[in-house]
């Protein structure tokens, strides 16, 4: 993989599901500092190698302090609950805006190069699949128009400043370490219904189809985007294939011979029907190749 050396480099919310990975690859060969507040994050995830400051992303001095002398800032600090930014819009907004643009202002003085964990959750519901980076953005919450806006600060920042951005569109990320949650975490909340032999719930009729990446492509991605990334662009990661949530439940039972029932509860509001990215882009231009498949690797989770 090509992946940054001798570098200084920050990872915000580095003790995290995505971020933990990203830092154990960097440490190798790099000095590599995390900023984590380990609401979600997890102390004993952060490499023994990597510099841990436990402290707020809101924290303008802590952001600064460990954002000194960085070549790199990989943002991937956020709030990620869409029912927390419906609940919360002016504290998610900002964690996930404000917070963004005082680190930009950090990539700024710094000339670091910054790469930012945008979101699937910018288009909303897409007119059609596959999605491309172009196509329109309907944010369906406030989390999604808080990525959306970080989003084009990155664009703006590379366009006014000359801040090397690179923003990614994760879709549907799982893998070690992922907990419970509206999106990926469905995996995580499956699996365990199934080795609890309990039922597995599935909200509307389960067609709802959904592009699910594994963090260690997701990790493979931010580190191409270090290296070959446009400044000023965006890129969809996932894998470009996609499963229905009925397909889902039904390989975590087969894999795991579970006794669970596939059963079907009230659909969420607002759910989006089809999702699913182009990742041609990123394939051109990241030299991106997701190597990991949800079939294989569902048993090793």
């Amino acid at each position: 993989m090509n992946t940054p050396t001798g570098q200084s480099i920050l990872v915000t919310g580095g003790a995290g599901f995505i971020g933990s990975h990203l830092v154990e690859t960097l440490v190798t060969d790099n000095d590599v500092t995390v900023l984590d507040n380990l609401t979600s994050g997890r102390r004993e995830w952060v490499a023994d190698q990597a510099t841990l400051i436990e402290a707020d992303i809101r924290d303008s001095e802590a952001v600064e302090e460990a954002a000194a002398g960085a070549d790199i800032i990989f943002h991937e600090a956020a709030n990620v609950s869409v029912e927390r930014s419906v609940e919360g819009p002016v504290d998610s907004h900002e964690v996930n805006v404000d917070s963004t643009l005082q680190l930009l202002e950090c990539a700024r003085e710094e000339d670091a190069r910054f790469i930012y964990a945008s979101s699937a959750a910018v288009y909303g519901t897409p007119d059609s699949v596959p999605i491309r980076e172009t196509d329109p953005k309907a944010p369906a919450s406030p989390y999604g128009l808080e990525k959306l806006t970080a989003d084009e600060y990155c664009r703006l920042y590379n366009e006014l400043y000359n801040v090397k951005t690179v923003a990614l569109r994760y879709f549907n990320v799982y893998g070690p370490r992922q907990r419970g949650g509206q999106y990926s975490g469905v995996i995580d909340i499956f699996l365990k219904q199934a080795r609890r032999g309990e039922e597995i719930t599935v909200h509307g009729d389960g067609e709802q189809t959904r592009d699910f990446v594994h963090v260690d492509d997701v990790v493979a991605a931010n580190c191409l985007a270090a290296v070959n990334g446009t400044p000023g662009e965006t890129y969809n990661i996932g894998t470009g294939e996609s499963i229905t949530i009925n397909g889902l439940a039904q390989l975590i039972v087969d894999t795991f011979e579970s006794d669970s029932r596939i059963t079907h509860v009230a659909a969420r509001d607002g759910d989006i029907e089809r999702s699913r990215p182009s990742i041609q882009k990123a394939r051109d231009e990241l030299e991106f190749e997701p190597s990991r498949s949800l079939g294989s690797e569902i048993e090793s989770l």
